[in-house]
């Protein structure tokens, strides 16, 4: 966040269009009188009596057993050290989103404004009733284990300090992985630990716990090697102090079979490296900067096992695959506390799940054709969507092992599937869809760049490194408008009215004019139309001159899908084009086809239709559940309407009987499973979750995601384009900032899955 654009954008994205990351949303009705009279007096009293009497059923009454505060005294924040409660919130707020976004649980956050150990603990214990857990949050050590140690003895609720805590488990998890992978044994190891915080304390303890020697251990903080014989230890130093006879990392290190360090860049020399035992195991976790640069140490030894913070890097060590899913545990049972088993059961399962088959919809946000459980994967994604539902019950289990759980879970089958339908909200698509296009990022024509929100967008783009924009427009507008957003980077500039772009207009004129001169087009409109920004940048995109292109904010639909479909053209076989647009609704990413091509679609159109938006789900890593939709269910009505539904589905069922699809079928009972369970049993999408909904013309589907979209507030990325033989994809008129970028990121997503195919193809043709 260094140059000043990156700054406005960070106090911009706090600031507007309301200050702040999180809010306070209603859970229960409030439309009527009625409805405030249960809220609030005279209703509200009846619970309020239930509670007094039997405390325990606050957790049945209220949002209390859902409810953590994220409590800080801001003495030290990230990077940032002491900056004080205020300047702290910032980050508690991130942390309720995190908390929010990963395992669903609610969050309050809460800045004391106090150093004082004895006035903080009382303060915390005095709001202790309103939550059902407690996540403590950069407050400096020592004093934070002391904070930490009394709440758990004097509160009967989960506490936990994630600094300490949250990288001990992970990187514990990581260990154990890769300690295997090198077939040595913990007992055995010898281990440097470089820091002495928080987080190092509470990572060796924990290392400990799982077998780790204390004789094989080694601590180092600011003045160097902790030894028994040093003046004015802390206890918690003194717990790791050696006996042995050294005072330096480059004497700790020598024979060292694994480095975890929690200090400072770059303190860790090749020369360090070279001195480890076989198969060294190296846990740099210093962010942003590591203790030893990935790429060097992997250059210095070749069978190392190697770990970060940094996300650019294999084995990220990140809090985030902790947290939030071992407080759900703790809540979803009631725990008294986070206690040392449930800890080390969160660090099993992490390590347990990095040796199962990976989802291929991780591998495909990952840029990945397969990730194995090995040396370049030993702990797993921060997307992997199984979390949800391998960390919580392993931690709920632990916590009725051992006596701290309150409310003992029965059916844990059930319990699973809670989970995975609490992730359903946005089921982080729009994160795996930004990690895999930054995997390999293409260039993309922005075909109306002199457009201020346009080139906005572009900028996210070209920051993020989610691809590489190419500008199009009136080149003196495009600068000028650069300078105002301080767009700073290298860009090309294009302005295809200009002298300079002569050339490249004729060569895509004499192109475009050989494809379609039996199609009514001279040579002369030909040349007309290349000084065109969507005939130019579709011939960009034909010719290979760019790999991707992105249109519409400033015109009308059909005036954009015109020039790209007479220049590109779609997939051979596919006779129409369309659309998709997928919704980020409650249940989950749910597409609707087709939303702005076709008016009316026949049978085998809409069939065709379901086959390609079942291609491009696929593309996204999802499973289609595919329901083609009607006013009718099932051959209730007999009127050509209905009936152009169902013989959709018939020509789909024996074309492709793998799909999971089926109708005609009215929108409430495709997304009522239950409903669809009871009344129509026999369907191929009984018990199953309906991901997709193709309409039977454009009127139903563009009416129905534009109502969803506006009346819901529901999140929309699209229109998708479908059987384009090249990745163009087509914006709504006047189209958001935030929904362009999305729409770049789908773009260079289909520009790597086409010039896969096409590799493919190119194979098969070899042959």
């Amino acid at each position: 966040m260094s140059t000043p654009s990156k700054r406005r954008e960070a106090l911009l994205y706090h600031a507007k269009p309301k200050p702040g990351k999180i809010e306070v949303v209603p859970t229960k009705k409030y439309a009527t009188q009625r409805d405030l009279s249960l809220a609030y007096s005279p209703g509200v009293a009846v619970p309020c009596l239930e509670i007094a009497k039997d405390v325990e059923n606050v957790y049945k009454y209220t949002a209390k057993g859902n409810l953590v505060a994220v409590i800080s005294n801001g003495t030290a924040v990230l990077g940032l050290g002491n900056i004080g409660p205020e300047a702290s919130k910032p980050v508690m707020e991130g942390k309720g989103l995190l908390f929010k976004i990963f395992a669903d649980i609610d969050v309050f956050d809460i800045e004391v404004d106090t150093e004082d150990i004895d006035a903080f603990i009382e303060t915390v214990k005095n709001i202790a009733p309103t939550f059902g857990g407690i996540n403590l949050e950069d407050i400096k050590a020592p004093e934070a284990f002391e904070i930490e140690r009394r709440l758990k003895e004097e509160l009967d609720i989960p506490v936990m300090h994630d600094d300490q805590h949250g990288t001990a488990i992970i990187s514990a998890a990581a260990l154990l992985n890769a300690l295997e992978i090198s077939e040595k044994n913990i007992s055995e190891v010898k281990i440097v630990i470089s820091g002495a915080g928080a987080a190092a304390v509470s990572c060796t303890r924990l290392y400990k716990a799982f077998g780790a020697s204390a004789d094989n251990i080694v601590m180092i903080d600011s003045k160097g090697v902790i030894r028994k014989d040093r003046d004015n230890l802390t206890p918690e130093k003194a717990e790791f102090a050696t006996s042995r006879k050294i005072d330096t990392l480059t004497e700790a290190m020598k024979d060292a079979d694994v480095f975890v360090g929690l200090s400072i860049a770059d303190i860790v020399t090749p020369e360090m490296l070279k001195s480890m035992a076989q198969k060294p195991i190296v846990f740099a976790m210093a962010n942003p900067d590591p203790e030893i640069e990935y790429n060097l140490a992997i250059k210095t030894r070749k069978d190392i096992i190697m770990a970060t913070g940094r996300s650019d890097h294999p084995n990220q060590v990140n809090n985030v695959l902790g947290f939030p899913f071992i407080f759900r545990g703790a809540l979803d049972v009631r725990a008294t506390k986070i206690n040392e088993a449930m800890k080390m059961a969160a660090v099993k399962a992490l390590a347990d799940l990095a040796k199962e088959a990976v989802p291929e919809q991780v591998n495909i946000a990952y840029g990945e054709t397969k990730l194995n459980f090995g040396r370049d994967y030993i702990i797993p994604k921060p997307f992997d969507p199984r979390l949800i539902a391998k960390v919580p019950p392993a931690v709920a289990k632990a916590a009725m092992e051992s006596g701290v759980a309150t409310a003992p879970i029965t059916n844990w089958q059930k319990y699973e599937d809670e989970l995975n339908e609490r992730m359903g909200s946005d089921n982080k698509i729009i994160r795996l869809l930004m990690n895999r296009a930054k995997t390999n990022p293409k260039r993309i024509v922005f075909a109306e760049a002199d457009h201020l929100d346009v080139l906005k967008a572009a900028q996210i783009v070209h920051d993020e490194g989610i691809g590489i924009p190419i500008l199009l427009g009136r080149r003196d507008v495009i600068e000028e408008l650069m300078e105002q957003i301080e767009y700073d980077r290298e860009v090309t500039i294009i302005d295809p009215k200009s002298d300079e772009e002569a050339a490249h207009r004729d060569r895509y004129a004499e192109k475009h004019f050989k494809n379609r001169q039996r199609s009514g087009i001279t040579y002369y409109d030909a040349q007309s139309m290349m000084r065109e920004r969507n005939y130019f940048a579709s011939m960009m995109v034909n010719e290979g001159d760019a790999d991707a292109m992105i249109s519409g904010y400033s015109r009308a639909y059909p005036s954009v899908v015109r020039p790209v479909l007479e220049t590109i053209g779609s997939y051979d076989g596919v006779d129409k084009v369309a659309t998709t647009n997928m919704m980020l609704t409650k249940r989950g990413p749910l597409f609707i086809s087709d939303t702005s091509i076709n008016i009316d679609p026949s049978a085998k159109e809409l069939a065709k239709i379901a086959q390609m938006t079942n291609y491009t789900m696929k593309m996204f890593g999802l499973n289609p559940v595919i329901a083609m939709i009607s006013y009718a269910n099932f051959g209730s009505s007999k009127d050509p309407h209905a009936t152009k539904v169902k013989d959709a589905v018939k020509y789909l069922h024996r074309t492709n009987p793998d799909m999971h699809v089926d109708g005609e079928l009215q929108t409430d009972f495709a997304l009522n499973s239950e409903l669809l369970q009871k009344k129509f049993p026999f369907s191929k999408l009984a018990g199953k979750k309906v991901n997709a909904l193709i309409f039977p013309n454009l009127d139903s589907a563009n009416s129905n995601y534009k109502l969803l979209k506006e009346l819901n507030n529901v999140e929309s990325i699209g229109p998708i384009m479908l059987g384009m033989r090249k990745p163009v994809h087509i914006l709504q008129l006047g189209a958001s900032v935030e929904e362009m970028v999305n729409m770049a990121a789908v773009a260079v997503v289909d520009s790597q899955q086409k010039e896969k195919r096409e590799k493919e193809a190119s194979k098969f043709r070899a042959m």
